[in-house]
């Protein structure tokens, strides 16, 4: 690197920061989660506004991959984390209902997404046929798990009973949503000479489940007062790596081995260990990593190009992102004997998207699966959608002050049954 280069990134790290921090702290002000403001910020810096100039300014074309590098470490830290929060124990006890709900609000917005993207390929297709369908139902039906627990944690409903089923359908919906993205990546991804290495991806899934994991669970078994020294946190840095290494080289994304560490990492055992973790590097990731990737995200948003008709394909994919999701979920509970205001208010947090979206769609937008135009069409339904949340939640169920009374009552007693059982940390 040159000095040139060098004090290049310097100053638009410090641009990032200063930014994301201030944006994020006027998203709080207005009620909202910290990321809306942090993607704002991203797509503020990009061509959007004033035809990309503030960004070719602040972040010379020379010192871009080296932003992309530090994104890429970002989303993994991220990753890492939710499979860290992930906890089998969260969807126990919660009956038929977390299941059904979580599978119909799913199954819905991925079919419905399918058929747009059939609607969509004449002008937004990338020449994949297959990929494009897939990845267009895999967009539709995302729940952020982290920004839902966060939205739960602001409100005090996260031991609620309605609190619990939600970050329960939320787990389930991460596993099953990831397990449809990496599918698509498996059968749809780039072929080339190496694509054999997707073969690996089983044995290395079984090796971690049944090899790694039980090895870890004695280690912290045999110490059962380890902290987080430098040497631990040293070793979590590197299963970290390897894994999300591991793979991106088998072909999939790197973003599958981060989330499978911090999965198979020890419960029991282990429970101050996860939060020193998650506090450590959680604090990096939010304040510096995590920005840059909005960042980089927001370079591929323009929107200044948006047209009528572009227009009537965003109102489409709302319509079809949020009334799917909506509906499958809200459709599942009521089934499940749900009241109608409780069934409303778990539909609606299932719609919240957020950082999850952002990350399914720039692994999307670099497979080639999604187009620029349509990328920046599809940011806008996760921040709108994201955003929706809150003000909605208050309409059905009240206030933050009101809502453990209101999900007390009306939540069947199998989930109710689970609202001391869970321990969610975000």
């Amino acid at each position: 690197m040159t000095t040139h280069q060098t004090s290049s990134l310097l100053l638009g790290l410090a641009a990032i920061v200063l930014l994301a921090h201030l944006l994020g702290a006027l998203a709080r002000r207005l009620n909202q989660p910290t990321v809306i403001g942090e993607v704002l910020a991203g797509i503020a810096l990009g061509p959007t506004l004033f035809h990309g100039a503030l960004c070719d300014a602040l972040f010379p074309a020379g010192i871009r991959p080296l932003l992309g590098a530090l994104a890429a470490v970002g989303v993994a830290s991220f990753m890492f984390l939710v499979g860290l929060q992930w906890d089998a124990a969260t969807i126990r006890g919660s009956g038929s209902l977390a299941a059904t709900v979580s599978i119909s609000s799913i199954l819905l917005p991925f079919g419905l997404g399918m058929l747009l993207a059939l609607y969509l390929m004449d002008d937004y297709g990338t020449g994949d046929r297959t990929a494009f369908m897939l990845f267009m139902g895999i967009a539709m039906s995302i729940t952020a798990f982290p920004v839902l627990a966060r939205i739960l944690t602001d409100r005090g409903m996260t031991r609620s009973p309605l609190g619990v089923v939600a970050l329960a359908c939320a787990s389930i919906d991460d596993v099953l949503a990831w397990t449809l993205l990496a599918g698509a990546v498996a059968v749809s991804g780039p072929a080339g000479p190496d694509q054999w290495r997707i073969l690996l991806a089983v044995p290395y899934l079984l090796g971690m489940l049944f090899v790694v994991r039980p090895l870890l669970r004695r280690f912290v078994a045999r110490r059962p007062a380890l902290t987080l020294t430098s040497t631990v946190f040293a070793a979590v840095l590197v299963g970290l790596l390897l894994s999300a290494a591991a793979t991106e080289w088998v072909g999939l994304h790197y973003i599958f081995g981060a989330f499978l560490f911090g999965v198979i990492l020890p419960r029991t055992g282990g429970e101050r260990l996860r939060a020193d973790v998650h506090e450590r590097l959680g604090e990096l990731s939010d304040t510096l990593l995590l920005p840059v990737f909005f960042l980089i995200a927001g370079l591929q948003v323009d929107l200044s190009r948006l047209d009528a008709a572009g227009l009537g394909t965003l109102g489409l994919i709302l319509l079809v992102a949020v009334g799917g999701k909506f509906t499958g979920a809200f459709a599942a509970a009521r089934l499940n004997r749900l009241p109608v205001r409780q069934s409303a208010a778990l539909a609606t947090l299932m719609n919240t998207r957020g950082l999850t979206e952002l990350i399914v769609l720039n692994v999307g937008l670099q497979l080639g699966f999604l187009g620029r135009d349509l990328y920046s069409l599809m940011v806008v339904m996760a921040v709108v959608t994201t955003v929706m949340a809150g003000p909605l939640l208050s309409w059905i169920i009240g206030r933050p002050a009101d809502t453990g009374r209101a999900g007390e009552s009306a939540v069947p007693e199998h989930a109710a049954d689970t609202a001391n059982t869970v321990d969610t940390a975000v």
